[in-house]
């Protein structure tokens, strides 16, 4: 259906190589970082440790051992808080298939959001209403059934949400099921090409008030994917993108809006998102949907949802995916990802003032008409020095941490292709947990503010260890331009802030410090300071990092202080 699911594919093929393979299949690759120095020691706080777990998880990725996971086998993330934890539940995949036989949408929960329980997802086959729904509309299309032990199931990229039904708070999950079958003959698309397209997807909807017990209701079927050229589903050749289906029913996100209206957006590639409202109490499409056909697009839209975004107006196959909304002061932020899963992954956010768009980004440009690329860059596969960095970072989750005004954006990170002589280790998939920051969108608008993601991860440090000084900030840092250099890592190089305020190397000219803000001004970019966990130093330590963005420049800028 789209590449996510050739990808997939890709990592269940080499999982197959570890069947009836000894334990050193799974031994640590030996990823190094910055060397032990005899007289440095770990930092120490009395209510805090910083966390230790590796991140090639290789040596512990068995299924016995995933009580040791953490972030380990996270993919597609979605997040909410329900009785005390932070549920998180993702897309079916991890490194060598561990997962399979064990369940769907498998969950993690955490109270800090640092540590990491895994449980049980909602259901282990796939709810008998999707083959129903599946085989009503093939029969409305005069096509033959699919025997039930014939259909090809994905289960990708749920969302979960608090809402509270009748006064009763629940968890609500909407969830993707993809039928990897052949419109015309019904065939597995493994078998051979028949000239047509790939089956469609389901969004379905499931609740539970005791997701720790991986205790849920399902509610069955919320929409599928449709398609604006009636049942011309025929295809040239496997060369041809232009894709049958107008909306993928796939990676939904789910938002309520300050007036108490519940929408559905999703889609991913084929020709963009679709926003669908819901309704609050039962989760399901407010209109009748219909034949998931149509003629023209206007009369498909009409039913299914309008389009809120592409990245190429009149492709279908555009490559954006994973829709996530968030409402700030007065805005829908919509965050999307670009390109492949593998490596080239990368954010992008935009906004607008209505749920319906348009949505703009940083320069004003229309990505709900898809005038092109969109700005600013949110995550990029990167590489701080002495580590092997990450890639396809992107696919995320942003949400607010509880009883604050923090946000923070969840999404799974990679590890480059053959770190340390594994050549599956692009298959390894950490979950990674980052504030965002709002940041200015130039110097002359300090009050425009963007999100942008820190460039290490979240470790918990707490707010005692002090105000952040503009002394603090003199010293050596490793500088990252995320310019936008498709499945490519971009990497740091040495930026030293100068005591008496000028700087050298990435970057030249003057630099000054707004202390109450945390607001560090180089050149003519302002980024945004706080403490994390240095997670590339050996032992890892607590030091500092900035991000920001200049909307002149198209610029996003991480940075990391290492002397």
């Amino acid at each position: 259906m789209r590449l996510k699911y050739i990808l997939i594919i890709i990592i269940s093929l080499f999982a197959l190589s570890f069947a009836g393979c000894s334990d050193d299949g799974l031994e640590p690759t030996g990823i190094t970082t910055k060397p032990d120095e005899p007289d440095e020691e770990p930092d120490t706080h009395p209510d805090f440790t910083i966390p230790t777990y590796p991140d090639d998880y290789s040596a512990i990725a068995s299924w016995d051992k995933r009580d040791e996971w953490n972030l380990a086998n996270v993919h597609d993330p979605s997040v909410a808080y329900y009785n005390g934890y932070y549920y998180m539940y993702a897309t079916d995949a991890s490194y060598g298939n561990a997962h399979e036989g064990h369940g769907h949408f498998q969950g993690k929960r955490s109270s800090d959001l640092v540590n990491w329980d895994w449980v049980g997802g909602p259901f282990y086959e796939a709810p008998s209403w999707v083959a129903d729904s599946l085989n009503a509309i093939r029969s409305r299309m005069n096509l033959a059934p699919i025997a039930n032990d014939d259909i090809v199931y994905g289960y990708w990229a749920p969302v979960v949400r608090r809402v509270n039904v009748g006064g009763q708070e629940k968890l609500r999950m909407y969830y993707s099921i993809v039928i990897q079958n052949y419109i015309k003959t019904g065939n597995p698309t493994s078998d051979a090409f028949d000239g047509s397209w790939t089956e469609r997807a389901f969004i379905g909807m499931c609740e539970s008030t005791d997701p720790a017990g991986a205790v849920w209701e399902d509610k069955g079927f919320v929409t599928t994917s449709s398609s604006d050229r009636g049942l011309n589903y025929s295809r040239a050749n496997t060369n041809d993108w232009s894709g049958y289906f107008y909306y993928n029913a796939i990676d939904p996100t789910y938002i309520v809006s300050p007036e108490g209206d519940h929408y559905l957006i999703h889609g991913s590639w084929h020709s963009g998102f679709a926003l669908l409202q819901v309704d609050p109490t039962s989760g399901k499409p407010l209109n009748t949907l219909g034949n998931p056909w149509a003629d023209n697009a206007a009369e498909l839209t009409a039913r299914y949802g309008v389009r809120i975004g592409t990245r190429t107006a009149g492709s279908r196959w555009q490559g954006s995916e994973a829709p996530e909304v968030i409402y700030k002061d007065g805005y829908y932020y919509l965050f999307l990802a670009y390109d492949g899963l593998d490596v080239p992954y990368n954010t992008r956010v935009v906004r607008s003032t209505n749920i319906e768009g348009p949505y703009l980004d940083i320069n004003g440009r229309n990505f709900t008409n898809g005038d092109g690329d969109t700005y600013p860059i949110v995550t990029h596969p990167y590489k701080f020095n002495l580590s092997y960095g990450w890639v396809g970072i992107a696919h995320c989750c942003v949400f607010q941490k509880e009883n604050t005004d923090e946000w923070f954006y969840m999404s799974q990170g990679r590890l480059p292709a053959n770190v340390g002589g594994n050549a599956y280790s692009n298959a390894i998939m950490m979950g990674h947990v980052r504030r965002i920051v709002w940041c200015p969108a130039s110097a002359s608008e300090p009050d425009n503010l963007w999100p942008i993601a820190l460039p290490e991860r979240y470790a918990g440090v707490p707010d005692d260890y002090g105000a952040i000084t503009e002394n603090e900030l003199v010293g050596t840092w490793e500088h990252i331009n995320l310019s936008y250099s498709y499945a490519q890592q971009n990497t740091a190089t040495a930026l030293t802030l100068n005591a008496n305020g000028t700087m050298e190397g990435a970057l030249t000219g003057n630099w000054s410090y707004d202390e109450t803000k945390k607001q560090l001004t180089l050149g003519n970019v302002i980024v945004c300071v706080e403490r994390e966990v240095d997670w590339e130093a050996s032992p890892r330590q607590v030091t500092l990092v900035y991000a920001g963005t200049e909307k002149n420049l198209n610029a996003t800028y991480w940075g990391k202080k290492s002397e």
